[in-house]
């Protein structure tokens, strides 16, 4: 039954990439014309990173897992969403670490991801797209697009220009509150030891048509701890896969589902702010991962986890970096499926 949904999807996501970007669905905000396109940005991931055939062109290195979610009916209060029913909801998850770069160090000091396809009654999909930042470094796609730019290495020294990184910094302090966050905190010991937010504002909508702002996060009931320098030192470039092998084999492991409501005034379309700590929380479902797998032919390979996938009940703002996402994620995807 997974491989027939997989290869549905597979072929469905595919015609329906080709389809948006042969028809030009995508128009960029006038704000970010002409320079910002998703060509040019996979076009950057690409002079970045290199090119690395049927790969992604971001959060390359990654691993596949399997689980399941179950809603409760504090979720329901606000949303209407087949998610928080409080039957299980199958799920096919993949862990990564940002970058273009499939051999990566994991103990880089860069974000990890969460991506999540939720398997709903109906061969109805919801797709979460996260990080283990509680913000981004971007509020506009531009950004985004600079950044990229300035990690080009420079080909005398096989790293990037630090002039140019700190001209990028100077200007886009969009950035600074995610990358304040990673230089204080070290790498998770493992992909199941860290929270992972949604990052972006989204839409809940109940079964009486009101909308409510939220964000989420997945909370880890093992604990959001963090390497010590000592530890961070020791590990071996590929740690991050093998833990979580080892975790899921000894018992799932489990998020919990975390809801912030949002009030009036708080950033609706601009990731890198954080709403203020005194807002409402509510758990609203448990995330259990029950095994994990290498992503070479595994479940979560042809997934392209595109946030703008969504279900009845849950729906995007107008944030730019959001929307800009999803035909993004389609060029790469359609590059990927065709071995490029």
């Amino acid at each position: 039954m997974l491989k027939s949904a997989r290869r549905g999807l597979l072929g469905g996501l595919l015609v329906a990439a080709g389809a948006m970007l042969a028809a030009g669905a995508y128009r960029a905000p006038a704000a970010a014309e002409p320079e910002v396109s998703p060509q040019s940005v996979v076009e950057a991931l690409e002079g970045t990173y290199g090119v690395h055939p049927g790969q992604r062109r971001n959060h390359t290195k990654g691993t596949c897992a399997l689980g399941e979610f179950v809603g409760e009916r504090e979720g329901a209060r606000y949303s209407r969403s087949a998610l928080f029913s409080g039957r299980a909801v199958p799920v096919v998850a993949r862990f990564s670490l940002a970058g273009g770069d499939p051999n990566a160090s994991d103990a880089e000091k860069s974000p990890r991801g969460l991506g999540l396809e939720f398997r709903l009654p109906g061969d109805h999909l919801q797709h979460m797209t996260m990080l283990n930042t509680p913000t981004f470094f971007a509020a506009m796609p531009k950004t985004f697009l600079d950044k990229i730019l300035a990690l080009k290495p420079d080909p005398a020294t096989g790293k990037p220009d630090p002039k140019k990184l700190a001209a990028f910094a100077a200007m886009d302090r969009d950035s600074a509150g995610q990358a304040k966050f990673l230089a204080e905190r070290n790498p998770p010991p493992s992909y199941a030891s860290t929270a992972y937010y949604g990052i972006h504002t989204f839409k809940f909508i109940g079964r009486d048509d009101a909308t409510t702002l939220v964000r989420w996060r997945f909370v880890p009931q093992d604990g959001d701890l963090a390497l010590t320098d000592a530890e961070l030192a020791s590990r071996p470039a590929n740690f991050l896969e093998r833990a979580l092998l080892e975790r899921t084999a000894r018992g799932p492991a489990r998020w919990d589902m975390m809801v912030t409501i949002g009030r009036p005034g708080d950033a609706e379309d601009d990731p890198t702010v954080a709403w203020p700590p005194d807002r409402k929380d509510v758990k609203v479902g448990t995330l259990a991962i029950t095994s994990a797998m290498p992503q070479a032919h595994a479940a979560c390979e042809p997934i392209n986890y595109d946030p703008l996938v969504m279900a009845d009940g849950i729906a995007p703002t107008s944030d730019p970096v959001l929307l800009f996402r999803s035909p993004s994620y389609a060029l790469s995807f359609v590059k990927r499926i065709q071995g490029q």
